[in-house]
């Protein structure tokens, strides 16, 4: 039976949705693109009735956008992943393709809308077959988690375990309001909504520019416990020569003993005011911010190292990296005053007043209660905590970063700031893949969605790697040459059908559209013998197809 939902009723007491379906007809036996209609079905299709009345609609349009497909083909190809997603998936491996290719193109994951791709798209599934939304849906409540696996050892398995690398490992999570994703729970969200949320950590590899594995899990896991079952993760994927570049929300004792124990180096970013470091910064203060030899001119800041142990009982020397930053000094000097200042003027305005102030006014103030009875508690006055906000302000403009390597102040930023990369994958996931929002109500269906999205971290990953490169060689940053802009350039090389009913290239190849493919090895040769080979499959597909329902 073929359900519509056709509203949703949040649950106050639950904190989520309720969807709100009905029956609208019953599947045809022999094809899942078509169905029995009832009655209700016309309540909220009314416009079947015209488009019956009219009989067919084209099944492809008159213009097929080619430019990002044929970049995205190559990039499948080189990185063999049709095959291996043939091998795994099956028959559907295409529609799958075509679903990560939909996420790239149009940074939306909505199923309702990948019939609107379609319909202007060439297609990776078999005679380009286009299908429906609820085909999609059946397709991601298919997909088995043996499939991810299968498909993740693979892809590990081929990277190259004899290359020293270091491994970028950051995590993000997702706000989630659908009520049967058992997964979601409550815990400590970047974007704090008050609903439940899943946690999404990425693997990814700095000198390859390739991300390597994924994982999901409760949002109730923090990062801290999660990163010893991601070190178990890459110990058994084969990767042996290798470090992990690590943000500070990974740092703790447990978790630098347990890299040790599989001899994997690390570098890691800690806080300027976390005790383990804030005393040697107070040490070193005023003995390397004024000397040139420690400047860092790429990054405007002073640096030093010291090597001595982390912590009791550490066995391992330890490189700790201390930096100051003028800039960084007097914005985080104001941001505390700031914020004093903010508290101060909330506390005065609670004087005389029964009230429990929030415990985190305790951090920069000692705050004073009177008794008028047994009972009656009234807050009387706040004072500064001087020796706290003398601490914190001696301690503004610095960080450290820990080492497990011997390597200099210059070389552990460098290596540190390689996460960029790893930022910027994340970023494209939720701004340009649809990754922000899931759009779908149970585990498999968004293990399903986090598997496609991941082949298109792959892939997207590697036009950006790419064009990057490009304008290295180049020594120019073209406006053309960010991935949203480089694709929204190639999909206006297009296919379209002549009074022949024959499709051809609308135009020659631009001279903005040959400096992107050049970023890909592909020219307007390239990009002609391409579109005749797609002109001959379109030729061959049926040019109209019956929309009224059986």
């Amino acid at each position: 039976y073929i359900s519509y939902e056709y509203g949703r009723e949040y649950r106050p007491d639950k904190k989520y949705n309720i969807p709100k379906r009905t029956t609208i007809g019953k599947q045809c036996e022999d094809d899942d693109t078509m169905m029995y209609p009832n009655p209700t079905f016309f309540v909220y299709y009314p416009e079947a009735d015209t488009l019956e009345a009219e009989g067919t609609v084209p099944i492809r349009s008159s213009c097929i956008r080619i430019g990002a497909y044929l970049v995205i083909r190559k990039i499948i190809k080189e990185y063999k992943l049709d095959e291996t997603l043939s091998r795994i998936i099956g028959k559907d491996s295409g529609l799958f393709l075509d679903l990560a290719a939909y996420a790239i193109v149009t940074e939306n994951n909505a199923g309702q809308y990948y019939p609107e791709y379609a319909y202007y798209h060439p297609l990776f599934t078999e005679g380009m077959y286009a299908y429906s939304d609820s085909k999609v849906s059946k397709f991601l409540s298919e997909i088995r988690r043996e499939q991810k696996i299968t498909f993740l050892n693979d892809w590990n398995v081929s990277r190259d375990h004899r290359q020293r690398i270091y491994i970028s490992y950051d995590s993000t999570n997702k706000n989630c309001q659908a009520g049967d994703v058992e997964f979601a729970e409550f815990g400590h969200a970047k974007d704090d909504k008050n609903i439940p949320i899943f946690n999404q950590a990425i693997a990814y590899d700095r000198e390859n520019s390739e991300p390597l594995f994924y994982e999901e899990y409760p949002g109730s896991i923090n990062d801290v416990s999660q990163l010893q079952a991601m070190i178990d993760k890459a110990n058994g994927y084969g990767y042996k020569n290798i470090g992990f570049i690590l943000d500070r929300g990974y740092f703790s004792e447990p978790n630098i003993r347990y890299m040790d124990k599989y001899r994997y180096a690390f570098i890691i970013m800690v806080k300027g005011m976390k005790d383990i470091v804030s005393d040697m910064i107070l040490q070193k203060k005023g003995t390397f911010e004024e000397d040139r030899k420690n400047y860092i001119r790429q990054f405007e800041l002073y640096g030093t190292t010291i090597k001595q142990q982390m912590f009791p009982g550490d066995e391992k020397p330890r490189y700790f990296h201390l930096y100051y930053s003028k800039k960084k000094d007097a914005a985080e000097s104001a941001a505390i005053d700031k914020v004093i200042e903010r508290q101060a003027q909330y506390l005065e305005g609670q004087q005389n007043k029964a009230i429990d102030i929030p415990k985190s006014f305790e951090h920069y103030f000692d705050l004073i209660y009177y008794h008028e009875g047994k009972k009656d508690q009234k807050f009387m006055m706040a004072r500064e905590r001087d020796d706290v906000i003398n601490r914190e302000m001696k301690l503004c403009g610095y960080f450290a970063i820990i080492s497990s390597e011997k390597m200099t102040a210059k070389e552990a930023l460098l290596l540190y700031k390689s996460r960029d990369e790893s930022e910027k994958l994340f970023r494209g996931d939720k701004s340009y893949l649809g990754g922000s929002s899931m759009r779908v109500t149970t585990d498999e269906r968004i293990e399903s969605k986090l598997f496609i999205e991941f082949v298109a971290l792959v892939i997207r990953n590697k036009i950006y790697t790419c064009l990057k490169d490009q304008m290295l060689e180049d020594e120019k940053k073209h406006n053309y040459m960010t991935v949203p802009a480089a694709i929204r350039e190639l999909e206006k090389i297009e296919l379209v059908k002549q009074l022949n009913k024959r499709y051809s290239l609308d135009y020659a190849v631009t001279k903005t559209q040959k400096s992107i493919l050049k970023a890909f090895g592909m020219n307007e040769t390239d990009v002609k013998k391409q579109a005749r080979e797609l002109r001959e499959v379109l030729q061959n597909l049926p040019d109209r197809k019956a929309v009224s329902v059986v």
